[in-house]
């Protein structure tokens, strides 16, 4: 008896060290005060997007919520305002699936906000169908939106400088491919609607956004504008919940134990935002608060540069 409770005592024990220490993280250790910083973060009603922006309004920041569902983020808004003693955190209305609500989003932000110091591509989601702009949903929502909203703030960012753009990717980009065929085809980053599709679709779209920040480094040298993607961890959120219910609910336990809670899943994109000295390593892709090698599909710069003229000509930008 005594052996066996030793055995769980040791097991609990590991278990305990592995969440503490693999699972949760690194913390980001920015001290920065944001007081007089404007802050955009996109899908910030929910996930590590809510406490990103929770974060940023404790630090002084004038936080931005673009979220697409006003019920959810006026939900999101008043908690945010109550645990921060904030009044400096505003909601606008932003559908990253509609190109026409991204330029209205953006065309109303330039009007009424005199700055714009940071800027964090952070929503994203996990679920197949097409935009109303006949785009994949996946592409749509996780490349394309950020694509187009950043491409319109850029000038904004540049007159602020020294400011930054975060975009959260995951490290589901190592599985992802760019078919120039397909997305000529079909607008879509790939097809069919199987649970492997769309795994598949998802991840390709994870490596446009690791893709979208190397070019986008690249075209920002020279200027006070810096730009970073990363690895938030695998986090127990909301982006899947399109999914199967009772998948969510078997995996419950799973997801408790072994996911990062929202606090600890926003560590990373809170250290590419705030953390000084980064400016060296514009582009770069972290995981855990740390720069991560690239595997070369990720850092190919002709298809970096390639996909930024798709995605111009699909969001508008070049016509």
């Amino acid at each position: 008896m005594y052996t066996f409770l030793l055995v769980v005592g040791l097991v609990v024990g590991i278990a305990y060290i592995y969440h503490s220490v693999v699972v949760k993280g690194k913390r980001c250790k920015s001290k920065a005060k944001l007081h007089g910083k404007t802050v955009i973060v996109t899908g910030s009603n929910t996930g590590i997007g809510k406490m990103t922006a929770l974060d940023l309004a404790r630090r002084g920041a004038r936080v931005i919520l673009a979220c697409r569902s006003k019920q959810r983020a006026e939900a999101a808004l008043a908690d945010i305002k109550r645990e921060s003693g904030s009044n400096e955190v505003v909601f606008m209305q932003l559908d990253l699936g509609s190109l026409k609500s991204v330029r209205s989003f953006a065309e109303t932000f330039l009007k009424t906000e005199p700055r714009l110091d940071l800027l964090i591509n952070n929503a994203g989601i996990y679920m197949p169908g097409t935009t109303e702009d006949g785009l994949g949903m996946m592409f749509g929502v996780n490349h394309i939106g950020p694509f187009l909203l950043t491409n319109l703030l850029l000038d904004r960012l540049k007159e602020c400088g020294p400011s930054r753009v975060v975009n959260v990717s995951s490290i589901g980009h190592n599985f992802g491919t760019i078919d120039f065929n397909c997305l000529s085809t079909h607008k879509e980053l790939g097809v069919g609607n199987s649970a492997t599709d769309v795994f598949n679709i998802y991840t390709n779209s994870k490596l446009c956004n690791v893709l979208f920040t190397h070019e986008l480094a690249k075209r920002l040298q020279g200027t006070n504008v810096t730009c970073y993607t990363l690895h938030p961890g695998a986090i127990n959120s909301e982006l899947f919940r399109d999914v199967s219910k009772v998948f969510m609910i078997l995996m419950k336990p799973f997801l408790m134990f072994f996911f990062k809670d929202t606090v600890a899943g926003s560590q990373t994109t809170l250290h590419c935002a705030l953390q000084e000295g980064l400016e060296p390593l514009s582009g770069c892709y972290f995981s855990n608060s740390t720069v991560r090698n690239l595997y070369p599909k990720a850092r190919d710069s002709a298809v970096a540069k390639k996909l930024w003229e798709v995605s111009e000509s699909l969001s508008g930008l070049s016509s």
